[in-house]
């Protein structure tokens, strides 16, 4: 099975923008249901308004992942009235979706990301969840020796699972923090909001249902 990573962002648009992250995410569950892949949450970031995403990170898992992810890469449009601004002339929100996968993150020497450079832990489980969830050793800890940085993956899958998820996650916060320090993030977040407000939609919704 494939494993990758696929970000959901609002970017620096309103809060209209962020109801389209979350109108996004549960349709992306329909479709993902539909085609046999998995869906995890990783990282979220909530918005002002309660319900709503700033940005999303999810791990899409299964043979059709990279096509799901695909349908989604580029920026995503959704034609409808404000719903939080009564006469609001603007129709057109956009957010954008981009592809992580595991293999394309680079350390900033520009070296792949190394198994020999790894070093996982197995840990009990905690948080919300259920009896299952507080009483399992299936957490991981991935920790990238050369730089100390680490991630903890904790699911009700198995630890191979978690594994396999915690080794993305590590490489993809080392690209961004590659990135950051090269200070290019910022400048590309601010290049793709401008790409993405200029319209080039590579989908297209409508209404407060928010269909195709």
């Amino acid at each position: 099975m494939t494993m990758l990573l696929l970000q959901l962002s609002a970017n620096t648009g309103p809060e209209e923008c962020c109801l389209a992250v979350r109108k996004a995410l549960s349709y992306l569950h329909d479709e993902a249901t539909a085609m046999q892949v998995r869906v995890d949450v990783v990282e979220q970031v909530a918005s002002e308004r309660a319900g709503n995403l700033r940005s999303v990170l999810l791990a899409l898992d299964g043979e059709q992942a990279q096509a799901l992810a695909q349908r989604w890469q580029g920026s995503v449009q959704w034609v409808c009235a404000s719903p939080y601004r009564p006469g609001h002339r603007r129709k057109n929100w956009f957010i954008g979706a981009e592809i992580f996968a595991p293999d394309a993150a680079s350390l900033t020497n520009g070296a792949a990301l190394q198994d020999k450079d790894l070093r996982y832990e197995t840990l009990r489980s905690s948080g919300p969840g259920g009896q299952h969830v507080n009483t399992t050793d299936s957490a991981v800890r991935a920790t990238h020796m050369p730089t100390g940085l680490s991630v903890k993956v904790q699911t009700e899958r198995s630890q191979h699972a978690n594994k396999r998820l915690a080794r993305v996650l590590l490489a993809h916060k080392l690209a961004a923090l590659a990135s950051d320090a090269a200070g290019q993030s910022r400048a590309e977040r601010r290049i793709q909001h401008h790409q993405v407000e200029r319209g080039n939609a590579g989908r297209v919704f409508r209404g407060e249902a928010f269909v195709p």
